[in-house]
This record gives structure tokens, sequence and C-alpha cells, in this order.
């Protein structure tokens, strides 16, 4: 199954590599320091400073930090709305690894949203209100997951239970992150622990399929889980 970059290399336009602009490094540098400390621990002090800009320059391109936060999440949810459409092409365990593993790779590119996730809803009417798309979204995604395993003969759920099942799963997408970060607080957001971290975050994920996966279906499964993901 062919899955979309969430986020793919931009076509160069002419041999000589272009400056970027302003406003772009400005959400670039943000972003890294959100995710290294936490959102409500940036200034907009430290992000010039980190630029190596005025705070005017940077008042300028984005003149309140919502604004920063906004522009952020709003790359994030076209990346995700961009990767939830390839749901509809998964048909066995190893579809669904992928797509879920991509999912959570997408979030860890943007983990200070889930990182902080309460904290920004309680400040931000924007965000409070999108993020309410953002699980419909993935629960959308998740019930055709599970439509398309069943149509592959991989999964054999009634469709009183499929439901809930599906909710539980976006639970785990959702706040799995967070579950990493209590479970090791002083290394678990650090990147030389995200390929560990992601991988368990896919394999609970489809475990909450366990009891209905078809017998080879569920020794595949675990099969890319002993291949793939990091010790408990």
């Amino acid at each position: 199954m062919a899955l979309p970059d969430p986020n793919p290399p931009a076509s160069p336009k002419s041999p000589a590599k272009k400056p970027r602009r302003t406003a772009e490094r400005i959400l670039e540098v943000t972003l890294d320091l959100f995710n290294r400390f936490g959102e409500p621990n940036v200034s907009t002090t430290l992000i010039s400073a980190e630029l190596n800009i005025s705070p005017g320059n940077l008042y300028y391109h984005y003149p309140a930090k919502d604004e920063l936060i906004n522009s952020l999440f709003d790359r994030y949810e076209r990346a995700l709305n961009d990767l939830l459409q390839a749901a509809d092409n998964v048909r066995n365990v190893e579809d669904a690894w992928l797509f879920f593993h991509m999912l959570f790779e997408l979030i860890w590119q943007y983990r200070f949203l889930y990182r902080d996730l309460n904290d920004l809803l309680s400040k931000n009417r924007r965000l409070e209100t999108h993020f309410q798309f953002v699980l419909k979204n993935k629960a959308r995604a998740v019930a055709q997951v599970l439509d398309g395993l069943t149509r592959g003969s991989s999964l054999r759920i009634d469709r009183r239970e499929s439901e809930p099942v599906a909710s539980a799963m976006v639970v785990v997408l959702t706040y799995w992150l967070s579950y990493e970060y209590v479970r090791d607080p002083r290394r678990a957001l650090e990147p030389d622990s995200a390929a560990a971290a992601l991988s368990r975050g896919a394999y609970h994920v489809l475990s909450l399929l366990m009891p209905y996966l078809e017998p080879s279906a569920r020794e595949h499964l675990f099969q890319i889980a002993g291949a793939y993901r990091g010790g408990e």
C-alpha cells in the first residue's frame, strides 16, 4: 500500500537554492522550541533570540504567540488530512501497521500539540474547535481501517463492537505520547527515544484488535511487532 509522505519535499524551482522566507524560518524554529521545551515554556522573546532577530521583526510576521500556534496547527491539520486519506487503502495488518506508524510520525513532528493539549485547548478557542474535527477525522479513518481489514479477511468484528473499539484506538492515538512522557519524563520526548515510542504506539493501537483478528493476521502482527517494535 502506497501511503503519502506527510511532509513531502518541495520541488526545486531552480538549481540555485533560494533563501527561506523569514516567516517560514520563524515557524520552523518555533516548532523546534515548542517540541523541545513545551509551548508554555517558550516565550516570543526566546523565539526571537533563537532566530537572532528583533522582537519587532517577529511581531511583524506573527503579532501574537497564538498566531504562531495556529499557523503550526494549520500545517499539522493539512498534513493529517492528507495522510488520513490513505486509510481506505488498508487491507491487511502490514498496511495497518504502516498507516498507524506514519500517523505517529506526524504526531511526533508536532508533539507539542499533544504534550500540552489540555493547556492549549483551554487557552485557544480556535484550537479547541478545530481539534474536535481532528478527533472526528481520526475516528472516521480508523473506522475505514476496520472496514478494510474486514474486506481483506484479516478481521472479524461485529458492527456493535467496532465503534467502541475504534474510539479506544483514537484515544490511544491521541494520548500515547502523554503516556510515554509520564512513563519516562526525562527521556520520552527526546529524539533518540522516538523510534521505540512510535513503534510501541502503533503496536498498542493495533493490539486492541487482537480479539478480532484472524489467527494468521494475529500471528503476522506479532511478527511485525517483534521486528520493529522497541522493547517495553
